[in-house]
C-alpha cells in the first residue's frame, strides 16, 4: 500500500509541478498568454501593413478635404519678339505662341518687348452634396481600414491562444512522457533484481529495453512538437524561440469545467462581420458619390492682370524699354455652369460596375456569417464531447493506476508475464495523456465558440490569467 502510495503521490507531484510553473530552470522568464498576444500585436508584419493602410486612407482624407481649396494662380511674363499675325480662329495648342495684335500688310521682323502678370482663382461653389458625400467616403474608407486591421488582430489574437493551450498540453505530455520513461525505468530495474535472483529469464530485460527505448522515443517526439510550437509562436510574436517559455502557473486556477460562456451567435461587432459590413457600407456611399459626380457644377471665377508693351495703338515700335512697364489693367469675374452632356453614359456604367461589386459584398458579408454560424454549432458538439469525456476521465486514470498497481505486484510474484505488466503500463501512460487532452479539447472548444461569436476578447479574460 505504501509503494502505491509513493508512486501515486510521484505521478501527481510530476504534474504539478508542471501546472503551477515550478521548473527547474527557475532562473527562465516565463511569457504569459497575454505577454505573447502584446509582443504579437506590435511585431507581426501584417498588423503593421494594416495599420500603414489605414494612415494612408486618413492621408487620403485629408488630400480629398484640401482639394475642396480654390484654386489661386499668380503668373508673369516678360518676353522679346516679333508680332505678326493674321484674322482667323483657331484652337489653342500648347505648342503655338499666341501673338496678341500684329495684323499688318506684311511680315515686320523688327522686335518688340511685351510684359503681362496675372492673378486667377476659381472655386467650385455648389456642387449637390458631392462634397460632404467625399468626405462622408473618405471617413467609411478610414474605418474600412481600421475594421481590416481589427479583423486580422483577431485572427492573430486567435492563432496566438491556439498555440498556447497547444503548447500548454504538449508541455505537460512532456511530463507525462518523462514519467512514463521512469516507470520503464523502474520496471527494467525491478527485472534486473528478479533476473539476478534467478526469479525470471534475463529476456525479460531486454524487452524492458525495448520499451524504455520506445518510451524515450514518445519523449523525443514530444520535444519536437513543442519545438515546432515554439516555432509558429516566434514567427507571429517575434520572439527568438528559445526565448519563448510560457507560464503554465494559470492552469491551475482553471476549473475543469468552466460555464459555456452564452454569446449572440451573429453579433454584427464581431471583427469580420464588421469588416464586411463597413466594406459594404463604402460602396453603398460610393453609389452615392457616383451620382453627385456626374451632376452639373457651378464655379466662380475671377481674375485681374496688367500689360505692358512696346508697340503702341497704332503699331508705332517704341524703343524695347518701354514695354517692360504695366500699361494696361483689367479685371473679370463670373460664375460658370458645366455639364458633361454625356455623362448619363458614364454614370450608368461606373454605378453598374459599383452595383455588382456592392452584390458581390453582401454574399461574402452572408457567407462569412453563415461560416461562423457553422463554426459556432460546431464547437458547441464538440463542447459536448468534450464534457461527456471528462465525465470519464477520472474513472479511466484512477481504473488505469489501480491495474498498474496490481499488475507491478503480480509480476514480482512471478503471476504474470511482462508483456501483461507493459499493458499495464501503457494503459496508464495512455490514460494520463487522454488525461490532458479531454482538458486541453474543452478549452480549445470554448476557444473555437467565442472565436466563431466575436467573444475571444471576454474568454481570454474567463482564463484569470492575472490569478
Amino acid at each position: 500500500m505504501s509503494t502505491f502510495l509513493c508512486r501515486r503521490c510521484c505521478v501527481f507531484a510530476g504534474i504539478w509541478i508542471l501546472l503551477t510553473g515550478f521548473h527547474p530552470a527557475a532562473a527562465q522568464q516565463h511569457l504569459s498568454l497575454i505577454n505573447l498576444i502584446d509582443s504579437s500585436s506590435a511585431h507581426f508584419p501584417l498588423l503593421k501593413q494594416k495599420a500603414a493602410l489605414k494612415k494612408a486612407a486618413e492621408a487620403q482624407l485629408t488630400t480629398t478635404r484640401h482639394s475642396f481649396l480654390p484654386e489661386i494662380k499668380l503668373a508673369e511674363q516678360v518676353n522679346i519678339g516679333t508680332d505678326n499675325s493674321l484674322p482667323g480662329a483657331l484652337f489653342g495648342m500648347g505648342i503655338f505662341p499666341s501673338a496678341s495684335g500684329g495684323i499688318t500688310a506684311g511680315n515686320n521682323l523688327q522686335p518688340a518687348t511685351g510684359n503681362i502678370v496675372g492673378l486667377y482663382s476659381e472655386y467650385e461653389l455648389f456642387n449637390f452634396g458631392l462634397r460632404h458625400t467625399q468626405v462622408e467616403e473618405g471617413g467609411l474608407n478610414i474605418s474600412m481600414h481600421q475594421a481590416d486591421f481589427d479583423k486580422d488582430l483577431y485572427q492573430v489574437k486567435s492563432n496566438v491562444v491556439q498555440l498556447y493551450l497547444n503548447l500548454l498540453k504538449y508541455e505537460i505530455r512532456l511530463t507525462t512522457d518523462r514519467q512514463n520513461i521512469d516507470r520503464y525505468s523502474s520496471i527494467r530495474n525491478v527485472i534486473r533484481a528478479l533476473s539476478a535472483s534467478g526469479l525470471i529469464a534475463g529476456a525479460d530485460s531486454s524487452m524492458a529495453n525495448a520499451e524504455l527505448a520506445k518510451a524515450r522515443i514518445g519523449y523525443n517526439q514530444t520535444l519536437g512538437i513543442i519545438n515546432q510550437y515554439k516555432e509558429q509562436l516566434s514567427f507571429i510574436a517575434g520572439i527568438p524561440s528559445g526565448n519563448i517559455h510560457i507560464d503554465t502557473s494559470f492552469y491551475s486556477h482553471l476549473h475543469p469545467l468552466l460555464p459555456v460562456i452564452n454569446f449572440p451567435l451573429d453579433s454584427i461587432q464581431h471583427p469580420a462581420l464588421h469588416y464586411f459590413s463597413t466594406r459594404t457600407q463604402l460602396l453603398q456611399i460610393n453609389d452615392q458619390l457616383i451620382r453627385k459626380r456626374y451632376l452639373p457644377r457651378v464655379h466662380l471665377m475671377a481674375g485681374s492682370w496688367a500689360r505692358g508693351s512696346s508697340i503702341r495703338y497704332n503699331n508705332r515700335y517704341d524703343p524695347l524699354t518701354t514695354g517692360l512697364g504695366y500699361q494696361r489693367y483689367n479685371y473679370l469675374a463670373g460664375i460658370a455652369l458645366t455639364y458633361n452632356l454625356l455623362s448619363e453614359v458614364h454614370k450608368k456604367d461606373q454605378l453598374q460596375e459599383n452595383r455588382a461589386a456592392l452584390e458581390a459584398s453582401y454574399q461574402e458579408f452572408s457567407q462569412e456569417r453563415l461560416a461562423l454560424q457553422t463554426r459556432a454549432r460546431q464547437a458547441a458538439n464538440d463542447l459536448h464531447t468534450a464534457a461527456a469525456n471528462l465525465t470519464q476521465i477520472p474513472e479511466q486514470l484512477h481504473s488505469a493506476e489501480t491495474v498498474y498497481r496490481q499488475k507491478m505486484a503480480q509480476y514480482k510474484a512471478g503471476l504474470i508475464s511482462l508483456i501483461d505488466l507493459t499493458n499495464a503500463s501503457f494503459v496508464l501512460y495512455r490514460s494520463q495523456i487522454d488525461f490532458t487532452e479531454a482538458h486541453t479539447d474543452w478549452y480549445l472548444a470554448l476557444l473555437n465558440k467565442a472565436v466563431a461569436t466575436g467573444t475571444l476578447d471576454q474568454f481570454i479574460q474567463s482564463l484569470n490569467l492575472d490569478k
